[in-house]
């Protein structure tokens, strides 16, 4: 049995293996997955490997490794694979995390309180106060509930005789566990059998722990909670994993800017004014929280911050300072430190560690020199870990006399040789090959003084074998972590997620405020995800009729090609300069580098990356479907384009997207005021657009104005309706009416009108600020000229034609004129309430 797969796996003896025994037998929780996988076909597995990549595709989850080929937002990588844990051993190592937690807990109460610790000598004053993470301000701050630590991780790694050994805590915002549930609902469509027959454990109560927690905790005075999930921002490396927790969890996602401080309290910059916080989930780094007391470069945080946590007017999670706790250099001070507060010995032993501040530590580190791996003292040094045995010569001096300059800010660590565990060869063979691993388990209060300790993890996997440094910033990927349960299947998955956590019941049976006012800056992300969405559609459809125009070969058509050439350039798209009759391969060249050209401000590949920007910040405002639909776009267009006829497939295929986009805005959004912004923005684009296509084509000679009828029903998407309703070839005055005057029709100018009037109108009621009289000005324009005045060769045309083409004008200028308008009053509200009293 199993010989296929395990045939030519590599078993090496001085590392511990995950999968196998020393003999090279299976590891009794192994075989039923290996059994499993056994009757499997390569073909099989692949397809199932395939399903792994294209979930991540889809789902749009990024690490951001910075100046990575892969670009900015690095597609995640997750293994087939699992790493399966068994049942007693999980036993084992979720108590030793909960101890650890709550020993983390009690150290930061007390080095920001009495510091009991450095009087008994039980800390060195210089490695907490030598440091940047221990932050002054933050001392004699008490958090509600007396937590400091709400979430915690840990990182381990297994020796060659089995032991698990920490090699770093995790105290500041950890990241990973949106990771972690992102990687088994992906394994959970792609491995369902087994994740079945094996009886694994479900990792969502920690979300449900996590949320309940910080509801029970908040400070808010019998009022349901507003929690929110501050993030540095899209440009942080695991932006993708804030938005979905945000999703998850039905909290909002801010930036440092969506906040105030007023009066000592924190306040959400909303749609509707100022809504008052009482919690805040963060994910940024200690020093940048607040620039007014921590770090006054910082453009990341919130002014006020730490006085309004040091009040107990916000809970932070986890408290400002926490980030002290992840010096290395504290691992060796920890189990006496335990013994003292517990009476108990620590049950996971740190990797052997000498903070080098202190000279027999330094003394050792450097008479063993190459049995040790040098690391940074404190998380705030951006320094890789050095293995002393691979530094030779020049670089050997340079760090021996850094050691010997600074020592305090140096640590020295065993040199612990990681496990190894089976990963999928992406060759096309799908056999085993070995990587070495470590595991990042999670743990959270309970609010109760206890951790709930996350079944489950993540496994992160080393890019090369035989590494003993894993990182994703290098390259590494992960794998689910399987906690196999003893006992009732069913049990497994008792506790599931709902996918929409949005009102979910805390435990004393109160609602938590999941569904709240939308901030202004998700407000503003949200008008332009509208308008990008239409501008995409816009230009796709102008460019897919003019290249049909230019292939059809007509003699017709290609008399018009230089007056559409013409109004295609006053729209942006860079056409073939100074000449009035270009040639049918330029026109075409041109129209096809307006699809893909990401350097021309106007095509559709710089639009599509426009508007996933936009969407990419208001990920937890969209329904699944509704992402997975715009995290397809961009790929689009990624290709060369080298015919006109691959250049009209793309354009359909985004036409046929956008589309996609508008019916998922109505059938899956709420109608809340974020939907109604997105609805007006997209009515502004496509109010300017037609508004800017029209203008330009009244600025043709008639003649020239007839022959290109056909194309401006097409490109204004009207040409089926002129058809049914008609029933002959275009002509202008049913043309003008259509496209202008006709309140019934969605490209028309007048129904852009109305429906800007009416969605401004439920926004001013909402909101209960200005409403904007643009739209009303623009419709009262168009209401008092007559269709007959536009007759050809009529007394009245040239003139009713000058004030037409004002009011395109006019249209174009007042759509400007209204976004600046909307970010005034709403996108940048600066005072609260009256009844908010601030």
């Amino acid at each position: 049995m199993h010989q296929r797969l395990l045939e030519s796996y590599p078993v090496s003896s001085d590392r511990y293996d995950e999968m196998l025994l020393a003999d090279g037998r299976l590891r009794p929780h192994w075989r039923t997955l290996i059994d499993q996988l056994e009757n499997l076909s390569p073909e099989m597995l692949r397809r199932r490997a395939n399903e792994v990549r294209d979930a991540i595709a889809s789902d749009g989850v990024t690490y951001n490794v910075y100046a990575d080929p892969k670009g900015a937002n690095r597609p995640w990588e997750l293994d087939l694979l699992p790493h399966l844990v068994s049942s007693e051993e999980w036993g084992f190592l979720s108590r030793a995390v909960d101890q650890r937690a709550r020993l983390m807990n009690a150290v930061l109460a007390d080095i920001y309180g009495e510091q009991s610790l450095i009087a008994g000598g039980l800390l060195p004053p210089a490695l907490l106060f030598g440091q940047h993470g221990y932050l002054m301000p933050c001392h004699g701050l008490k958090p509600p509930g007396g937590v400091h630590l709400h979430a915690y991780a840990i990182d381990l790694a297994r020796s060659a005789d089995g032991t698990w050994w920490v090699v770093s805590d995790r105290t500041q915002g950890p990241s990973g566990t949106g990771y972690a549930l992102q990687n088994r609902q992906i394994m959970s469509r792609a491995m369902p059998e087994a994740l079945r027959d094996m009886q694994v454990e479900s990792p969502h109560g920690y979300f449900h722990t996590l949320r309940s927690t910080l509801t029970r905790l908040a400070p808010a005075n019998g009022e349901p909670p507003l929690i929110v999930l501050l993030t540095p921002g899209p440009y942080n490396e695991t932006y993708s994993e804030h938005a979905f927790l945000a999703h998850t969890l039905g909290f909002p996602l801010v930036e440092g800017v969506d906040l105030t401080v007023r009066g000592e309290q924190v306040f959400l910059k909303t749609l509707n004014g100022l809504r008052r916080v009482h919690a805040i989930l963060r994910r940024m780094d200690d020093d940048y929280c607040d620039p007014l007391e921590l770090r006054a470069d910082s453009a990341l945080g919130v002014p006020g911050l730490t006085q309004a946590a040091r009040l107990g007017n916000v809970l932070v999670a986890n408290s400002l300072g926490s980030g002290v706790l992840e010096s290395t250099a504290l691992h060796g001070f920890l189990p006496a430190i335990n013994e003292r507060l517990f009476g108990e010995p620590l049950m996971l032993p740190a990797v052997a560690s000498w903070w080098c501040g202190e000279k027999p530590a330094l003394d050792y580190t450097l008479e063993h020199f190459d049995d040790l791996v040098i690391v940074p003292a404190f998380s705030s040094m951006r320094m890789q870990p050095v293995f002393g045995h691979t530094v030779t010569g020049a670089a050997r001096r340079r760090l021996i006399e850094s050691l010997q300059l600074q020592p305090h800010a140096y640590a020295a660590q065993e040199w612990v040789r990681l496990s190894q565990a089976p990963v999928m060869s992406r060759s096309g063979d799908y056999r085993l090959m070995n990587r070495t691993i470590s595991l990042r388990v999670f743990a959270v209060a309970d609010g109760e003084g206890g951790y709930h300790v996350m079944p489950g993890g993540l496994t992160r996997v080393a890019s090369r074998q035989r590494r003993d440094v894993v990182s994703m910033q290098q390259g590494g990927t992960t794998k689910d972590v399987w906690v196999l349960r003893e006992g009732d299947a069913g049990a497994a998955a008792a506790d599931q997620l709902p996918d929409d956590a949005a009102g979910i019941a805390a435990g004393d049976g109160t609602l938590i405020r999941s569904t709240v006012d939308v901030s202004s800056h998700a407000g503003e992300n949200l008008f332009w995800m509208g308008r990008y969405s239409e501008r995409v559609k816009n230009l796709a459809r102008l460019l897919r009729t003019t290249l049909q125009y230019t292939m059809d070969g007509q003699t017709e058509s290609r008399g018009m090609l230089g007056s559409v050439s013409w109004i295609c350039s006053q729209l942006g798209v860079q056409m073939p300069k100074s000449d009035p009759r270009p040639t049918i391969t330029g026109l075409q060249q041109s129209l096809q580098a307006a699809v893909v050209d990401t350097s021309a401000s106007v095509s559709v590949a710089t639009q599509l990356r426009q508007l996933a920007g936009a969407a990419y910040q208001v990920r937890e405002h969209l329904s699944l479907d509704n992402w997975h639909a715009l995290n397809k776009m961009p790929a689009m267009v990624q290709e060369r384009i080298n015919t006109p006829a691959a250049a009209q497939q793309v354009l359909g295929n985004v036409i046929d997207a956008c589309s996609g986009l508008a019916g998922h805005a109505l059938d899956d959004m709420t109608r809340d005021a974020g939907w109604q912004f997105l609805m007006v923005g997209r009515h502004i684009e496509r109010m300017v657009n037609m508004a800017t296509l029209f203008d330009s084509f009244l600025r043709l000679p008639p003649r020239h104005q007839t022959a290109a009828l056909s194309w401006l029903l097409e490109s204004a998407s009207s040409i089926v309706t002129y058809r049914v309703r008609y029933r002959r070839t275009p002509e202008w005055l049913p043309v003008l009416h259509l496209l202008v005057f006709d309140v019934s029709n969605p490209h028309g100018m007048a129904y852009q009108f109305r429906m800007l009037q009416q969605y401004l109108a439920e926004i001013a009621q909402q909101l209960g600020l200005l409403s904007m009289t643009i739209p009303t000005h623009l419709a009262q324009q168009l209401e008092a000229m007559s269709l007959a005045d536009f007759a050809y060769g009529s007394a009245t045309a040239g003139e009713a034609n000058a004030r037409l083409a004002q009011l395109m004008r006019d249209a174009v200028s007042g759509g400007y004129m209204l976004s600046d308008d909307l970010s005034r009053h709403y996108f940048t509200p600066l005072t609260a309430p009256v009844s908010q009293g601030v």
